[in-house]
């Protein structure tokens, strides 16, 4: 006899479930936000205007439009193919690039900088939509961060051509001896803004696989572990690296940026703050040297400590008036600006709209808008870093903390030169100045930090639930050998 219940036919397929259309993916938050961060420079734009000739500028229309098509095309793009990243990056970058053309259009429309600082305000939105284009097209086409690890070394050959590559190329006199620039006709790039990049994903692959070794303490001395002889080979071949980008292309501001990255890099994979010193007296070790035999590097060293010198009656030889013109502009400015369009930043004349910009909003804009724009800048690395807390992967972890180191050791070198904290380094300040391969390279620095907080934020798919084996002849279906036991039932 059989029981009276239907046997199963085999047994049941458990199917993972994903929470994935239940969790929120702020996309909806991105687009208010992105809202805000084009309003903001369109009313600036007018601002502008209305200070200087009284009236809206006709161009304000077209810019708006622009603006706002850019990044709702940036904003489609990240809802498509990174649905879960961070809603707060995007938005923050296109705030600070729209600032940035305002105040470049400024600066041109003053019309008293040297003549070779040409109308900049087109060339710069065509450079910001190359940048979005580039966004759009990692933002696309890397599927999965965790892919750049598999390029570890290649980035490293890669990163090596690119910053020994501007000293085969002449440098003009209007470089003042940096070179940093690949010249060729009109086109101009600035390798070092890419090498960033390529670097940070380098490190991230090398310690990934190095930090166990590198965090091995041989002797404690003055209350630091102290690495191992041989564990010492990375950190010092990249100091040596920037050495020679110090001595060859006197580039102050690629060399400090690049060593600090790695041991910033080099103290969160290992936990080890011996690092941090060995870093630091490495690093002034070295600038103390060159400082003393490269004639470039020894004169901003003398701007920096003695900025007005330039105005003095006998001012010294190769003595520069920047960062005295960029420090009254500042001083001038006091807490609250002298208002959009009213300032006199124009004096600075060369790099007034790159190197020395953040003298022009200091002025404009005055303390207020300047820790404004820093609250802005401490956002992008603080949304940075969080996307590295939330990575489940060491190589995203590593990655994400690079790229976020190398944005705020970017605004920190820049901001200290111009106000004078530390000597001038040349970088410009990233999405404000005027320069194509600055903004292209942030554009693809913030991509890859959105493509990494994708997918850090994207729920994980739920283990499949185990169905439990019913007990007793459920458990069989018919022919599957199993014994009659409905026969013996019957006898």
């Amino acid at each position: 006899m059989s029981s009276g219940r239907t046997p199963t036919t085999g047994r049941r397929r458990a199917v993972g479930r994903s929470s994935a259309g239940d969790a929120p993916n702020r996309r909806n938050t991105e687009l208010l936000m992105l809202g805000f961060a084009v309003l903001v420079p369109i009313l600036a734009y007018a601002n502008v205007g209305l200070a200087m000739d009284g009236s809206l500028p006709a161009g304000m229309l077209s810019y708006g439009l622009g603006l706002g098509a850019l990044a709702l095309v940036a904003h489609l793009a990240v809802r498509r193919f990174a649905p879960y990243a961070d809603p707060l990056l995007l938005p923050l970058a296109t705030l600070l690039n729209g600032l940035g053309l305002v105040m470049i259009w400024r600066l041109d429309k003053a019309g008293k900088l040297l003549i070779k600082n040409f109308p900049a305000a087109a060339n710069q939105l065509m450079w910001s939509g190359i940048g979005l284009a580039v966004f759009i097209g990692v933002v696309w086409l890397l599927k999965d961060h965790r892919i750049l690890q598999r390029y570890t070394y290649i980035s490293m050959v890669v990163a090596l051509v690119l910053l020994a590559a501007p000293a085969f190329f002449p440098s003009r006199k209007e470089d003042f001896g940096a070179k940093i620039w690949i010249r060729i006709g009109s086109f101009s790039v600035q390798p070092g803004e890419f090498a960033k990049i390529i670097l940070t994903v380098f490190f991230a692959g090398f310690l990934m696989v190095k930090k166990d070794a590198l965090a091995l303490a041989s002797r404690k001395f003055m209350g630091l572990y102290l690495p191992r002889g041989r564990d010492l080979g990375p950190i010092v071949v990249v100091w040596l690296l920037s050495i020679l980008i110090l001595v060859f292309e006197t580039d102050l501001g690629s060399s400090f940026l690049f060593f600090g990255l790695f041991v910033v890099m080099l103290y969160v994979a290992t936990e080890r703050t011996s690092w941090i010193v060995f870093g630091l007296v490495m690093s002034l070790g070295g600038a103390a040297v060159v400082a003393s035999t490269e004639s470039h590097v020894k004169t901003r060293i003398n701007a920096w400590l003695d900025p007005m010198a330039a105005f003095a009656p006998k001012p010294p030889p190769q003595s520069s008036e920047q960062i005295g013109q960029t420090l009254m502009s500042l001083g001038s400015g006091g807490t609250v600006g002298t208002g959009l369009g009213q300032g006199r930043s124009w004096l600075i004349q060369f790099a007034a709209k790159s190197d020395f910009i953040l003298g022009s909003f200091g002025e404009e804009l005055g303390l207020t808008g300047l820790m404004a724009l820093f609250m802005v800048y401490g956002l992008v690395v603080q949304r940075g870093l969080r996307t590295a807390l939330a990575a489940r992967d060491p190589f995203g972890k590593l990655l994400a903390v690079g790229l976020s180191s190398a944005f705020a050791l970017q605004v920190f070198v820049v901001a200290g030169g111009v106000t004078g904290l530390i000597p001038l380094t040349g970088m410009t300040m990233p999405f404000l100045a005027q320069g194509g391969s600055s903004v292209v390279a942030n554009w693809a620095l913030i991509a890859i930090l959105l493509k990494i907080s994708d997918t850090a934020r994207r729920p994980a798919v739920e283990p499949a639930a185990a169905i439990p084996e019913p007990a007793g002849p459920e458990r069989y279906g018919p022919g599957s050998g199993a014994p009659d036991q409905s026969r013996g039932a019957s006898s």
